[in-house]
């Protein structure tokens, strides 16, 4: 199952919870209805009657008690589901962070343990071709347990708790990182995060009855007895509620922990890793159970079993670890593996974060836009990349981090330098144009930026544009903690550099959307809005055209070399007939717009989408750097994660 069909199938899972969700509604209405009518009669067990005449019954209640009952609870129960949907929707995986009472690590913390945290989210996030999340640890919870969360795969967080950063070595805590990334790109967490409103709303019942039942249990009214009746009921019928909460999750998560173990694997081709976090779960003595006491209600999130429960064959949302430790890895010795493992503490510096040289050259860099790489896959198997991560992605990302001066990977730590860093991105090496530049940003009003980044700058000119979109990720977590002033400033502050020269160079467009779609507010639609590229496709002739002229050479050439991609791009989406935009016409503001909308195009159409454009960037049988740069852009925005796609890290081995 590849990335579009993964997220194709976790839409299908949303339809199954829905399903079951109106069955629990149902379930629990006729449960409510029996306790009104035990209540009515109560009230009217006195009445006057017939001599003779029985105990009114069930068919003596009057129709409307029914009526009431039914409405009144499927209306309690779609406003706490939608109330508690739209709370997470204002607030994503960080909203879900602040119910389990998770902190947030700073992005430029110096303790040991988080330092390496954070220094394998990052790894994995550039060898996904996701966004850095943002990172956040469970002080509290000393079992060995994480979680990923978020409605998309460019805003979302990622929490482990204390007890994992405590227990577990670096190839262990890879492996459960890699589990939680696998989380991310195959479209669960979207389902995750709305599961947990859904299912608010069919538990709730049990509360409001826990509460009538301590309230009213003293008094000897008969109308207090009725009531205590109605508590006692709903506090029963809860237990229906989280029956159905429980069955949901099950049906829908079990099998999603399978997969995600197996590409953690996938990822890090070091099943030890991975079976070995499992395995410590069950040795360490610390469990993977959290004490929160809203673990039941995000229980489906965690990376093992977060609550403890009978029936466990039924209701439990995690395989058992036996079976999962035999799946990872069949060959597992758990005595052999406990004794020879690193500990936790033994924390060695990470390659990442060694203080390594920028591998290429300012003069170098200056070709760096039309250098290129023979590019050996069909459009097929380039938009297969979409989501995949292996090994070798994962050891890319390595050398990619440590090529980042170390100096540079500290400053987009915090706010400030983040933002000066990126603005110094797309300075001029030349520095007459780079004063231009600097007084684009006092015309702006952002002067304090401007210095700010002229003084980054230098330092920044070793780091060509392969390395651009790694340090962005890298600067996000910061620039997200940002002020909402600080991001306007940024924007304007980028907008004024990219328009001193008059002119929107590749990059510059590349820089400026992708960080512009980080600041956009991002929630999530629990279905797409287009079904086809028929439906749009203005926009896909659009984004063909942009990648088109990304590709190509200047001189008497250019004209047959789009033509070329662009014929290959309309063949592969089924337009062959399309009429591209002039090149006139393809401007950063309405290249925004497209892009916008066509994230919220269905998962298999946007596989579709996505082989087009490798179509038309590899037409030549290459992939330039822009080119690889812009796709992965491209990527981000329309939440298809790529990794990095050029072999050669180096710039001076590639061929001008």
């Amino acid at each position: 199952m590849n990335f579009f069909e993964s997220q194709h199938q976790a839409r299908r899972n949303t339809r199954i919870m829905v399903v079951l969700f109106v069955l629990a509604v149902v379930a629990i209405i006729m449960a409510i209805d029996l306790v009104a009518a035990a209540a009515w009669i109560w009230m009217h067990a006195d009445d006057p009657r017939p001599r003779g005449a029985s105990m009114p019954g069930l068919k003596s209640v009057p129709a409307w008690v029914y009526v009431i009952g039914a409405l009144a609870t499927g209306i309690a129960i779609l406003l706490v589901s939608l109330w508690e949907i739209m709370s997470l929707r204002a607030g994503g995986g960080a909203a879900v962070a602040r119910m389990v009472e998770a902190r947030r690590v700073a992005p430029n913390t110096s303790d040991p343990l988080e330092r390496r945290l954070l220094n394998v989210v990052e790894e994995m996030a550039i060898a996904a071709g996701t966004r850095v999340p943002a990172v956040y640890i469970m002080d509290q919870e000393r079992g060995i347990n994480a979680f990923a969360a978020g409605y998309d795969i460019s805003n979302t967080i990622v929490a482990v708790t204390r007890g994992t950063l405590e227990t577990l070595n670096r190839d262990e805590l890879q492996g459960v990182i890699g589990h939680e990334f696998s989380h991310v790109v195959n479209g669960d967490m979207s389902l995750n995060i709305r599961m947990i409103g859904v299912l608010a709303g069919i538990v709730f019942l049990g509360a409001v009855g826990g509460f009538i039942l301590r309230n009213m249990g003293r008094s000897k009214e008969k109308e207090a007895g009725a009531i205590w009746v109605i508590g006692l009921g709903l506090f029963v019928i809860g237990y229906i509620g989280l029956f159905f909460a429980r069955l949901i999750k099950a049906t829908v998560s079990r099998e999603r922990e399978y997969l995600a173990d197996a590409s953690s694997v996938q990822f890090t081709r070091n099943p030890d890793g991975l079976a070995g976090a499992l395995d410590q779960i069950r040795a360490s003595g610390r469990d993977s159970l959290i004490a929160n006491r809203h673990a039941e209600d995000v229980s489906h999130l965690f990376f093992g079993q977060g609550v403890s429960m009978g029936l466990e064959s039924l209701f439990a949302t995690h395989p058992p670890l036996d079976d999962r430790i035999r799946r990872v890895n069949p060959r597992f010795q758990p005595q052999g593996y406990r004794g020879a493992r690193p500990k936790a503490s033994d924390v060695m510096p990470d390659i990442s974060s060694a203080a390594v040289g920028f591998v290429g050259s300012a003069a170098s860099e200056a070709r760096t836009g039309d250098s290129e790489q023979a590019w050996g896959h069909s459009p097929r198997e380039s938009a297969a990349l979409v989501g995949i991560v292996d090994d070798q992605k994962v050891d890319m990302a390595k050398r990619i981090l440590a090529a980042i001066p170390t100096s540079v990977r500290e400053r987009v730590r915090e706010p400030d330098g983040a933002c000066a860093t990126l603005v110094a991105l797309l300075f001029a090496q030349n520095d007459a144009v780079m004063e231009e530049q600097l007084t684009a940003t006092k015309t702006a009003g952002v002067a304090k930026l401007g210095a700010a980044a002229a003084v980054v700058a230098r330092e920044m000119r070793g780091i060509g544009p392969a390395y651009y979109l790694p340090v962005i990720d890298l600067a996000l977590p910061a620039l997200k903690l940002a002020s909402a002033d600080s991001q306007s400033d940024l924007l304007t502050a980028l907008q004024a550099v990219i328009h001193a020269d008059r002119r929107v160079s590749m990059f510059e467009f590349v820089v400026f959307t992708l960080v512009r779609s980080q600041f956009s507010a991002r929630t999530g639609h629990a279905q797409p809005k287009y079904k086809a590229i028929k439906d749009v496709r203005d926009e896909v002739v659009f984004l063909l055209s942009l990648v088109a002229y990304a590709g190509v050479h200047r001189g008497p050439q250019a004209d047959q070399e789009f033509e070329a991609a662009f014929r290959a791009g309309a063949k592969e989406l089924g337009i062959p007939d399309a009429t591209p935009v002039g090149r006139g016409a393809v401007g950063l503001d309405d290249a925004g717009e497209v892009l916008a909308k066509l994230r919220e195009l269905a998962p298999l159409p946007k596989a579709v989408l996505v082989k087009g454009l490798f179509a038309a960037v590899t037409a030549d049988g290459s992939i330039r750097v822009i080119e690889a740069a812009l796709m992965r852009m491209i990527g981000a925005v329309l939440d298809c994660p790529l990794p990095p796609l050029l072999e050669d890290l180096d710039p001076e081995t590639l061929e001008a």
